[in-house]
């Protein structure tokens, strides 16, 4: 790249980081394929691509965490070897990562000092990092009491100190992983707001992101991974979404939900007074009320942590309760820790929100997945033994319909990428025609194909006439499917909305527990 100087002369500017011809394989799977590409010093670029792309790979590559089997890393037009983080860290590249690596029960200082100490007595280290915090939190606006316990911060201010300890270590160069996932608006705001005045400031921002809105709101470049290579590098202005998603995923998507006007029914879960306390004697649920008619879908909004979680646990049968709960008008038991299987009686089925560690089992096959939860049922058993050739060949079909790629039974839950993995979830859940579902971040780590159908079978249900209670912390997720919000604050209902007449501020404040309005 060539600028002009303030005397006019012509000169060149090296690409703050260059990767040429990278290739990374993991035995048989080829991760990432000759991939070459350049950013400029002081702009922030946008990394995107499906699941499986390789963008993380990559980045781990850049970040010293994998060593690529061949290619070339250049920063500032000097080719430099990074064999781990620590080399990248000395080269001036800091990483925040979407899961933060911080100590809870330690203070915003030592965390930031925590493995770059001056020597073994810490005092001196502490009066440094002290100082150098002020000069950085009034420069790039990134307040944050150098005292508090990172345990004692809130998500958004945990992130600030993940960014403040990548300046402490002079960061040029600042990868972030997914950086809004847990965020508010309001917080994604002000991050964006810092990356910008950091990127103003002459820091290069590498941002990896699914949402495609952020991409187009925050980014001067963007490039494109599909399948471990690199399809393209564009201007982000003269781009579109849709242009994105679909070189993306090699296909026209449709980016917004086809929602026909809900016709709600009867009343078909109602909760009332519902009530959690968990083993520390700490209320995480407190008097809960909501319903869900047949034919809509009631979403749940709220930033991670705020008693969504214990909700869907509740409602599901694993987490004890106190409170009122009727399906289809019947009293629910709610007493007990271990009623899935009552709850699937009563006609609920549950997507929960951690698929790995509550909707699968990593080491058992796709078809036995499949059949979790229902393997009692009468119509597939075969005397006092499970009928397992109609099983196999029933997840088979399901597979099909689901579109889980590849379509193997046999294989492992763990041999399928995160997207196929929920797909497995949801077609067994769904495929048992309930009369409610609960469904927990239905769209958390899939890509925007999977995004696309997953959603498109949760309209289906709901037009079946169906009950709907959705969790996500992704709030365009929550707007473009629920016809009713509810939105969650400490364990409480902060209000309710209809989809139609509200919008992301004012979902973002009671978010944030501010009340607004009529609740």
């Amino acid at each position: 790249m060539t600028i002009n100087d303030q005397k006019g002369r012509r000169e060149t500017v090296a690409p703050a980081i260059e990767l040429v011809g990278i290739s990374k394989a993991f035995g048989a799977v080829q991760a990432n394929k000759d991939i070459s590409i350049r950013v400029m010093p002081g702009t922030i670029h946008g990394i995107i691509g499906e699941n499986g792309a390789g963008k993380s790979t990559l980045m781990s590559i850049l970040y010293g965490y994998y060593k690529a089997d061949k290619g070339e890393i250049f920063i500032k037009g000097n080719q430099t070897t990074i064999p781990n983080s620590e080399a990248a860290i000395a080269a001036g590249i800091g990483m925040v990562f979407q899961h933060f690596k911080l100590v809870q029960n330690f203070t915003v200082l030592e965390n930031v000092i925590l493995g770059v100490e001056d020597g073994a007595m810490l005092r001196p280290s502490l009066t440094k990092a002290r100082k150098s915090l002020t000069e950085l939190a009034k420069e790039y606006e990134l307040s944050v009491d150098p005292d508090a316990k990172i345990e004692d911060l809130s998500v958004g201010h945990q992130q600030r100190v993940e960014i403040l300890k990548a300046l402490y270590r002079h960061a040029n160069v600042l990868i972030l992983d997914e950086p809004t996932g847990v965020l508010t608006p309001a917080e994604a705001n002000q991050l964006f707001r810092i990356l910008q005045r950091l990127r103003d400031e002459g820091k290069t921002i590498l941002l990896i992101t699914h949402k495609l809105r952020e991409i187009m709101d925050i980014t001067e470049t963007v490039s494109v991974m599909r399948r471990g290579e690199m399809v393209t590098t564009v201007t982000t202005s003269k781009t579109s979404p849709a242009e994105l998603a679909e070189l993306m995923v090699g296909r026209e998507v449709l980016l917004r939900v086809d929602k026909k006007p809900a016709k709600p029914g009867a009343k078909i879960l109602d909760v009332e007074n519902l009530r959690v306390v968990d083993e520390a004697g700490i209320e995480r649920l407190k008097g809960v009320n909501l319903h869900v008619c047949a034919g809509e879908i009631l979403g749940i909004a709220g930033v991670a942590g705020n008693g969504q979680s214990e909700l869907l646990a509740a409602l599901g049968g694993y987490q004890k309760a106190t409170g009122t709960v009727k399906i289809n008008n019947k009293l629910i038991d709610v007493g007990g820790a271990f009623q899935g299987q009552n709850r699937r009686a009563d006609g609920l089925s549950h997507v929960p929100e951690d698929r790995q560690h509550e909707g699968l089992i990593m080491e058992f096959t796709a078809w036995e997945n499949l059949v979790f939860g229902y393997h009692h049922d009468a119509d597939i058993q075969n005397g006092i033994f499970m009928n397992n050739a109609a099983i196999r060949d029933e997840a088979q079909a399901k597979m099909e319909r689901f579109d889980i790629r590849p379509p193997d039974p046999r294989l492992k839950a763990r041999n399928f990428s995160g997207g196929n993995q929920q797909k497995i979830v949801l077609a067994r859940e769904i495929e048992r025609d309930p009369e409610i579902l609960l469904v927990g971040q239905p769209t958390r780590g899939v890509d925007i194909g999977a995004i696309e159908f997953i959603h498109q079978q949760i309209m289906t249900l709901k037009d079946k006439g169906k009950a709907i209670l959705l969790v996500s912390v992704e709030l365009d997720e929550v707007l473009s499917l629920s016809d009713r919000i509810a939105v969650m604050f400490d364990g409480s209902i902060m209000g309710e909305r209809l989809a139609n007449k509200t919008n992301e501020k004012e979902l973002g404040l009671l978010m944030a527990g501010v009340k607004t309005g009529t609740n």
